[in-house]
């Protein structure tokens, strides 16, 4: 067996290990919320039921629905608790392959979107759902008591927080786009007008069809484009010891190429 490919058989074992390491961790956390998961979905529930009608409550169609979809709330939150350790692992298996600058770079990059997503969700929890419910709520016809099947709620949360939380990586990409050459910040504001529109083109897909929710979307969306501008021009703009680093080689180069363009002549 070749240097390569026992290298190559070393990594994957590594991968692995970090693998079942990280979903151990998610599994424990998960057994330990086991025994409050109808508590944990009537918190994920209560901005819906804030909003209903007094007396009435959600309903569940399915047979096996009122076990499952608790399951399922606690499964997601015990991912959201055990991320920082599961980020861990991914980040113990690339770090030795990255150059210094390449870490400086990624690890901020990586806690940082992590972040990012995660207050997408609060955002979306806190402050959408309860503005979108009441809304809702109120236009609906006085002859309709509502009744929202629990699976179908899931599903509609669990949408809204995946686009919450990737909207609110918008600076990630931003900073990523100028760091990588794709882009430089000028031509970033110079699209601006284009991206406001895309901003509430795409909050029109994802939200619900109510004016409400694609606004409290494409609005931060919008700020946070304005964000990842600045930020990527504070982290491209040259620190003061490049700059004399630079002014340095241009007048050691000055009088070489002066010399140069006379022999020349």
């Amino acid at each position: 067996m070749s240097e390569q490919q026992e290298t190559f058989i070393a990594h994957l074992v590594e991968l692995r290990d970090r693998l079942i390491r990280a979903l151990l961790a998610i599994v424990i956390v998960f057994v330990c919320l086991m025994p409050w998961a109808g508590s944990i979905y009537d918190i994920l529930a209560k901005p819906m039921m804030d909003t209903l009608p007094a007396g009435t409550n959600m309903i569940a169609t399915g047979v096996v629905t009122p076990f499952f979809v608790p399951v399922k709330v606690t499964m997601m939150v015990a991912f959201v608790l055990a991320l920082p350790w599961v980020l861990y692992q991914a980040w113990a298996f690339i770090a030795p392959g990255l150059y210094a600058h390449e870490k400086r770079l990624a690890l901020p990059l990586v806690l940082g979107s992590t972040l990012l997503f995660l207050i997408g969700m609060a955002f979306c929890y806190f402050f959408v759902f309860g503005t979108v419910f009441k809304f809702i709520a109120e236009f609906a016809p006085k002859s309709i008591v509502p009744a929202p099947d629990i699976e179908q709620y899931l599903s509609f949360v669990m949408s809204m927080f995946i686009a919450f939380g990737i909207t609110f990586e918008v600076p990630v990409a931003v900073i990523l786009m100028v760091k990588t050459g794709i882009v430089n910040v000028a031509k970033l504001r110079e699209v601006r007008p284009y991206v406001i529109v895309g901003a509430f083109v795409v909050a029109a897909i994802v939200t619900p069809p109510d004016v409400v929710s694609q606004f409290m979307l494409a609005v931060p969306m919008c700020l946070l484009y304005e964000l990842g501008i600045v930020l990527a021009g504070m982290l491209s703009k040259p620190s003061p010891a490049q700059e004399a680093a630079g002014e340095a080689v241009q007048q050691l180069a000055g009088p070489g190429a002066s010399a140069s363009e006379g022999e020349r002549h």
